[in-house]
């Protein structure tokens, strides 16, 4: 390797550590919270429903902001736009460390997101930027580990804290390393890709804002209220008519805001809507398993934690591997393969009992971690890999945006059928299974049939992933799909 080149691989190196140090902590905060909800409505007297908008809150801040990043990434620097994102995430974080009221605390996690919600697709535009197609899927493969290893020791390290000092420390936590990934940023951040200046669409931003955020506010109410209600159809429905207009005035715009164009390229098409349905298993069935091991098994959050800890582990580990199978093989295969994994070890989650052994539930669950592990990157490179760079903040934008609706809609709708399918299972229990059994035998009993009965809502979700991946296309060198060139 020349000097040249090897100046230029240290600068495209360390653009990536500092970009992925800050991915890595953003996602760590977001895997946090729930583990310390119980003590926060404990300090601050509040309801369950109104702890939950720790989660929804951020959620909808960052499913809005998302959407914005494509203008954002082609008007600002890589710079100025990553250092906002940083410095506007902790400050946030300092917020909600010192929180002395729920508002305060609810306004530190919003402004959180809005740095949050930059930093995963201005991470993918600028490795699109720095790396040829051939090295970009192990590329993806380290923000693969990054997005994984954080939720692997997220809720583990929650736990620990909760239980051992005060909730703010999980901000406190935060707070160094955010401050510490500014700093090396400073020197080491370089700006990449071309600026074209657009102009805001501010309309845009309206219809974006109203129609994203009332789509993922309804699905998020429904795990709590009934779906014939305003709180939960009445914001889906007005978010579907929102965005239908978004989607009309955008597409007679020269510089949209969100250029759904994309969808044209019918591999990135393919691959966005097989991401979704991964995506509505996958996020519902994160919440079906400490479900059972917290309210039926009476394990604790750090208990359960442990009991996902290899399985986050074991996705974390292959994402770099399976980053370097994409270069080599192309995502139809290797995604093949992962979601047969996910959707054979998804079924065996639907025979549980109140006797399933631990070591049961740490193998199914480390197996099925595997399977996503060879999913979720390669189908997203080959999303990004399918468009010209000229598209890639908007691909970036649209994509992710894809999945926080799929993670939402995946949610409700397995929460949903988990409660309904458990309270029309307990009115049909005949009288002789319920002989000699305590209210609670008989409750975690009901709810054991509602949650077996998501995890096969789950699974036929992955069945209908691993059909739509037959169709996607590998070409001769094996790269799937092949980039069309740029037109001036």
């Amino acid at each position: 390797m020349n000097m040249k080149a090897h100046t230029a691989a240290v600068k495209r190196n360390g653009i990536l550590i500092v970009m992925l140090m800050g991915a890595f902590v953003t996602i760590l905060n977001q895997t946090l919270m729930n583990v310390a909800l119980p003590s926060i409505m404990k300090d601050f007297g509040i309801t369950a429903s109104q702890g939950q908008w720790l989660s929804t809150g951020f959620m909808l801040v960052n499913g809005v902001m998302i959407p914005t990043t494509a203008f954002l990434i082609e008007r600002f620097t890589t710079r100025q736009l990553y250092l906002f994102a940083m410095i506007t995430f902790a400050i946030g974080t300092l917020i909600g460390g010192f929180a002395q009221n729920y508002p305060m605390l609810i306004a530190g996690r919003m402004i959180q997101a809005v740095g949050a919600g930059v930093v995963m697709p201005l991470l993918t535009v600028v490795v699109l930027n720095l790396f040829p197609i051939e090295r970009r899927g192990r590329a993806m493969g380290l923000i693969g580990l990054a997005m994984n290893f954080a939720p692997a020791i997220g809720p583990t390290l929650s736990g620990w804290i909760v239980q051992q000092f005060d909730w703010r420390n999980l901000f406190l936590l935060i707070v160094p390393f955010a401050i510490l990934d500014i700093i090396v940023a400073i020197f080491l951040l370089r700006n990449v890709g071309k600026r074209t200046f657009p102009k805001l669409d501010v309309w845009g931003v309206i219809f974006s804002t109203i129609g994203f955020g009332s789509l993922l506010l309804g699905f998020s109410n429904a795990g709590d209220h009934e779906w014939l209600t305003m709180k939960v159809l009445g914001f889906i429905l007005l978010g579907l008519a929102v965005l239908t207009v978004f989607i009309i005035y955008e597409g007679g715009k020269k510089a949209p805001l969100l250029n759904f164009k994309v969808f044209k390229n019918p591999t990135f098409t393919l691959t966005t809507v097989i991401s979704f349905f991964v995506m509505m298993g996958l996020f519902g069935g994160m919440l079906l398993l400490p479900i059972y091991l917290q309210n039926v098994r009476g394990f604790s959050p750090l208990d359960s934690g442990l009991v996902l800890l290899p399985g986050a582990l074991m996705t974390a580990v292959l994402s770099p591997v399976t980053g370097m199978m994409f270069d080599r093989f192309g995502a139809k295969y290797l995604s093949l393969i992962g979601l047969i994994i996910m959707t054979v070890s998804t079924f065996m989650f639907t025979n549980m009992d109140e006797t399933t052994t631990l070591t049961y539930i740490v193998i199914v669950q480390t197996i099925r971690a595997s399977g996503m592990a060879m999913v979720m990157m390669p189908l997203q490179t080959a999303a990004l890999n399918a468009l010209p760079l000229s598209l890639a903040s908007h691909g970036s934008a649209m994509f992710n945006t894809m999945r926080q609706v799929a993670g939402s809609i995946g949610t409700a709708a397995l929460i949903t059928v988990m409660s309904k399918s458990a309270a029309s299972f307990g009115k049909s229990l005949p009288a002789s299974e319920m002989i000699g059994k305590t209210k609670e035998q008989i409750a975690n009993h009901v709810l054991i049939h509602g949650i077996e009965v998501a995890f096969l809502v789950a699974a036929i979700s992955s069945v209908i992933a691993c059909i739509l991946t037959l169709f996607l296309r590998k070409n001769s060198n094996g790269m799937e799909p092949i980039v069309k060139k740029e037109t001036n």
